[in-house]
Formats: C-alpha cells, sequence, structure tokens
C-alpha cells in the first residue's frame, strides 16, 4: 500500500511542478520581468506571441505589427488586468472577442492602430474595465450604438485624433461611471446629426478634459471650423424640424403599411359583398322555380 502512495505523490508532484513550469514560461522574443508581467513591446512582432503564463495579469504588446486578436483570447487568460496593445495594425474588433464573463480586465488601450469601427457588443461583458484608450485611429469613423454597452465601471474613454465626424449618443449613455471623455481632434461636423451630441456635451462638458473649447467642428456652409464654446442650442434650431433617415424609412414603412391594410380591407369588402349577391340571386332563382 505505502509504495502505492508514494508513487502517487511521485506523479502528483510531477504534475504540478509541470503546470509549474507551464504556468511561469516566458515567451520567446519577451521579458517577464516578475511572474505576473510579460512585456513584448517593440519586438517586431505581427502575431500574437504565445504562450503566455497563465496567471499573467500585464500584457506589453505595444509598438508591434500585430493585426488579429484571437475571439478566446481572454478566456485563456482570465486573470489578466492590463492590457497594452497601442500602436499595432488591428483594423478590425470582432464582437467579443475582448468581452468574457469572467474578465477582470481593467486598462486596455487600442490606440495608434487602424481601427475602422467599434461595432456593437464589442466590450458587452467587460463590466471591469475602468480605462478604455481608441485615440490615435486615423481611420476609425464609425462607433456602433451599443459599442460600450455593459460598461458600467467605465471611468476614462479615450476617441481623440480619430476620423469620427459624429457619434450617436446612445453609445455614451449607458457609462454611468464616466468621468472622462476625450474626443479632441476629430473632424466633427456641426451637421443636424450632430446636434444630440452637441446638447449631451454641452450637460457633461465637466467630463471633457479640454473643455468645450477644446473641440471643434466643421461649419456645413463655409467649411471653417469654430469651437464649440461659440456655438449654442439655438445654433442647431433649424434641425428641430428635420427627419433623420430613420424617421423617413419609418415614415415610408407606415404608409406602405397603411396601402397594403386598405387594399387588402378593399378586396375583403369586395369579396363579401360579391358572396352575398351570389347567395341573394341564388335565393331569388330558388323562388321562382319553387312558383313555376
Amino acid at each position: 500500500m505505502y509504495p502505492c502512495i508514494t508513487r502517487l505523490q511521485t506523479i502528483l508532484a510531477l504534475l504540478y511542478s509541470t503546470m509549474l513550469s507551464r504556468g511561469h514560461t516566458c515567451p520567446s522574443r519577451c521579458l517577464c520581468p516578475d511572474h505576473h508581467t510579460v512585456d513584448c513591446s517593440g519586438r517586431a512582432l505581427t502575431h500574437l506571441p504565445g504562450p503566455f503564463p497563465l496567471n499573467v495579469r500585464r500584457l506589453l504588446l505595444a509598438n508591434n505589427w500585430i493585426s488579429w486578436i484571437p475571439s478566446d483570447f481572454l478566456l485563456l487568460y482570465s486573470d489578466l488586468v492590463y492590457l497594452d496593445l497601442r500602436n499595432n495594425s488591428l483594423s478590425q474588433l470582432e464582437p467579443g472577442t475582448l468581452s468574457t464573463p469572467f474578465s477582470r480586465l481593467v486598462f486596455l488601450d487600442l490606440g495608434s492602430n487602424n481601427l475602422t469601427e467599434i461595432p456593437s457588443g464589442s466590450f458587452g461583458e467587460s463590466r471591469s474595465l475602468i480605462k478604455l484608450r481608441l485615440g490615435d485611429n486615423p481611420y476609425l469613423s464609425a462607433v456602433g450604438p451599443h459599442a460600450f454597452q455593459g460598461l458600467s465601471s467605465l471611468r476614462e474613454l479615450g476617441l481623440e485624433r480619430n476620423g469620427l465626424s459624429d457619434l450617436d449618443v446612445g453609445a455614451l449613455e449607458p457609462l454611468a461611471s464616466l468621468r472622462t471623455l476625450r474626443l479632441e481632434g476629430n473632424p466633427w461636423e456641426c451637421s443636424c446629426r450632430f446636434a444630440k451630441l452637441f446638447a449631451w456635451l454641452t450637460e457633461h462638458r465637466d467630463k471633457l478634459p479640454t473643455g468645450m473649447e477644446g473641440l471643434e467642428c466643421t461649419l456645413p456652409l463655409d467649411g471653417g471650423r469654430v469651437p464649440l464654446s461659440v456655438l449654442s442650442e439655438e445654433s442647431f434650431r433649424e434641425c428641430r424640424g428635420t427627419l433623420s433617415l430613420a424617421d423617413y424609412l419609418i415614415v415610408i414603412f407606415s404608409g406602405i403599411s397603411v396601402s397594403v391594410a386598405a387594399i387588402l380591407a378593399s378586396f375583403f369588402l369586395a369579396s363579401t359583398v360579391h358572396c352575398f349577391q351570389r347567395i341573394s340571386k341564388g335565393g331569388k332563382s330558388d323562388e321562382e322555380e319553387g312558383n313555376d
């Protein structure tokens, strides 16, 4: 019996040491100053190296050429708290890639990449996220209306120096804990689509580090740029009676629905009248035959 126990203890010790060594393996071309930090910055990497230690908490991947993040990345490294992906070649984010129910991610930097869009649901489960930096993506021109849904703990959001001409207010409204919002350096357009965002920024100007003075928009008539501080809600008074594309589609769809309903009702009424007429004629024919 004792030899069996000894043999079992040896096997368990080997398994434990193997898992321990795997947990602290440092990827090639990277530095691991401690058991919880992996520094792969500035290594000319074109893809994520690996495997990383399973207990990694700080992962530094800035200044590389990484263009893709696996969809199950955070599932493997649930202890990750700090992720720096600045200055890489990321062009898109698949919804859910940086979101898991058990994620502990607090800091995420995706600045200085080639992102073109932040789709809805990109960070849906990252409730622990406090700082999200998406600035200096010159091709970033679209943010989904539910892109930041679920980020209930987010305090800092960076969208500065991107290609945004407008931004759906619905993307900002779920951010109940937001304290800092960076929007400067974007080619905002002072159009009717910008009116709702202007009203939201006016109400939450305390969240803007540069204030309304640090944000500019392009005038629709002469193309000149003016700081938002010189504008007011009256500057957008002509937009109050305008309809958005969604409004126009609703009106058109409603009109088509009413027309179709009217046609169907008319057809049903005509069919009913025709049936009654046939029944009435049939009754008269029977009476005439009876009289004969």
